[in-house]
């Protein structure tokens, strides 16, 4: 069994209900072979709180995890096969067959990116289909 990858993130915003700090909790890992996703919030105020899970990802949270974590970057060795590489990111991403091109060279020249979660969801998959792949955390400049 892969070890779980995950990443969260801690943050405030104004309570819905009374206008304090809403002290927030966001995380996505990936375990198991699957991506997930929950937050917490809770208003020290007036007690206000709200747990939400399952889906896609709200675009927020990963937006914030991106902003506050960095992004991780997919590699892939440059001479694997590139339509092996194409049907898994096609399957996984849900792209059709003019979108997977676009995404199938920012991935073989190592631009691109996500969360780092997500993209060692990617490399696991492309593991698995016989591709040497691998997820890095980008360092900060």
């Amino acid at each position: 069994m892969e070890q779980a990858v995950f990443e969260s993130i801690g943050y405030s915003t104004a309570c819905p209900d009374c206008g304090a700090e809403l002290e927030c909790w966001g995380v996505q890992a990936l375990v198991n072979g699957s991506l997930r996703w929950d937050t917490e919030s809770t208003c020290s105020a007036c007690r206000f709180t709200l747990a939400a899970c399952g889906g896609d990802m709200p675009a927020e949270l990963r937006s914030r995890l991106l902003s506050e974590r960095g992004p991780a970057r997919l590699q892939v060795d440059p001479s694997a096969s590139n339509t092996v590489i194409m049907r898994v990111l096609r399957a996984e991403l849900g792209l059709g067959l003019a979108d997977v091109r676009s995404v199938l060279s920012r991935v073989v020249t190592g631009g691109y990116s996500g969360t780092l979660p997500e993209m060692e969801f990617l490399a696991r998959k492309l593991r698995a289909s016989g591709i040497d792949a691998a997820a890095d955390q980008l360092k900060e400049l």
